[in-house]
């Protein structure tokens, strides 16, 4: 299986209730594609590093998910150009170490949010 990261950016504007109803879209898309989500990530509200559609903070969210199907990336940045709600996002494919380094990540997160 092929390891992939992506991340998006949403709009400021959103409620919470928006915005986890953007990402359960997103994942929706990825698990009925046969995607296996590995984790998520909901980095909050964020300065943009430089103003995008008159905008200077978004709200950040990463998925992690594994997959055999090569088309589902495509089929994911598609559901991302349809929504209005997304300002940016990025899909990388993950090799050897940067899928190491995503575990050790998380481990260290969940080992700091239990202190």
């Amino acid at each position: 299986m092929t390891h992939y990261e992506t991340v998006f950016i949403l709009t400021p504007v959103l409620s919470d209730s928006q915005v986890e109803e953007a990402v359960k879209k997103f994942n929706d898309v990825l698990t009925s594609n046969g995607a296996e989500i590995v984790a998520t990530e909901n980095w909050g509200l964020k300065k943009l590093a430089y103003p995008i559609q008159n905008k200077r903070n978004g709200f950040y969210h990463l998925v992690e998910f594994k997959t055999e199907n090569t088309e589902l990336v495509s089929q994911l940045e598609v559901a991302y150009k349809r929504d209005e709600r997304v300002i940016r996002f990025l899909t990388v494919k993950l090799e050897k170490h940067g899928i190491e380094w995503a575990e050790t990540r998380r481990t260290k997160l969940k080992s700091n949010s239990n202190k």
